[in-house]
């Protein structure tokens, strides 16, 4: 029998309970580490940012008084290796305490078109799409044997769904990722080794959020030549009034997570749910009407998509 889902959410965010979040150092993954211990629980962070992991562990620690329950490693999400090590090295902070929540959230900005730079491709693939992978392929076979309730959550993007022109190598980063949970998540609900589906999976889908991705990525790509005080987009520090602020986002993934829903995807304050089915309806749409790609930035199909947003429902052509 399957388990309820309340249960399950209740059995799992509780004091004692072990997450590990690979891409925790800043934005979203700090936020939901930050939340995980105010709850009491365990929590192992790994990032490649190592002053600002430590920085955001050490505050997290003196915010909850919580010691040796936050642990903290660098980690290279894009090498297996790596990650294997970070594993072992949760394993002895923690001993034998099952991992309950493993979120995997690192990931770059970095992004190029489909005759971009090569080396841009390798790294937001390496970054994005791998680190889901290794993180997923180290952790999980645990996770499963220790039958533990248990959530995996891998972060997306609404770019690896309806896929605006612009940065085609994230967009495909993101998509495998989404492509990548919807089977794991298939995998495991099938498994005879969770037969009771205690593990089970979730894509996390985030709207606009002022985190730290576009700033270290403008900083990684410019080098000294980047100037904090002309970078254009938010982060925590520089907020923008249309984006959420991590807190709200990790809020909205909590109660959707308790819920037992699979796709969270994240409004925002410019951006509400309604919108986002439209947008996602549209995209799916230009396959099963047989549009051209990505119709909805061809100006062929302006009007169409102009007075299909401004109707109620979903019916298309």
């Amino acid at each position: 029998m399957a388990i309820d889902e309340l249960a399950r959410f209740s059995q799992v965010f509780r004091p004692g309970a072990l997450a590990v979040i690979l891409g925790s150092a800043s934005g979203i993954g700090r936020e939901a580490a930050k939340r995980f211990a105010s709850l009491g629980m365990k929590v192992a962070m790994g990032d490649n940012e190592a002053a600002e992991l430590q920085a955001s562990a050490d505050n997290i620690r003196k915010l909850y008084n919580c010691g040796e329950s936050v642990f903290a490693q660098p980690v290279d999400v894009t090498s297996p290796d790596s990650i294997a090590t970070f594993h072992g090295s949760v394993k002895k902070a923690f001993g034998d305490v099952p991992v309950n929540v493993l979120m995997c959230n690192a990931g770059t900005g970095v992004g190029t078109g489909a005759l971009g730079e090569r080396a841009k491709w390798d790294k937001t693939l390496a970054v994005n799409m791998w680190g889901v992978i290794n993180g997923c392929q180290e952790f999980v076979p645990d996770m499963i044997k220790s039958g533990a309730p248990g959530y995996v959550v891998n972060t997306g993007s609404k770019q690896g769904i309806t896929c605006p022109p612009g940065n085609l190598s994230y967009n495909v980063s993101k998509a495998a990722v989404k492509v990548f949970t919807e089977g794991l998540a298939h995998e495991l609900r099938t498994a005879p080794t969770n037969a009771d589906g205690k593990l089970t999976a979730a894509l996390l889908v985030p709207g606009w959020v002022n985190t730290g991705i576009s700033f270290k990525t403008a900083r990684d790509l410019k080098g000294a030549e980047f100037d904090p005080a002309k970078h254009v987009h938010s982060w925590e520090e520089k907020p923008a009034a249309g984006a959420w602020m991590p807190d709200k986002l990790v809020d909205y993934f909590l109660e959707r997570l308790k819920k037992g829903d699979f796709y969270i995807i994240c409004p925002d304050n410019e951006v509400t749910e309604e919108t986002d089915k439209k947008r996602v309806m549209w995209a799916a749409g230009d396959v099963a009407y047989n549009r051209a790609p990505l119709s909805r930035w061809d100006a062929r199909y302006a009007e169409s998509f102009k007075e299909y947003m401004a109707k109620d429902g979903y019916e298309q052509s």
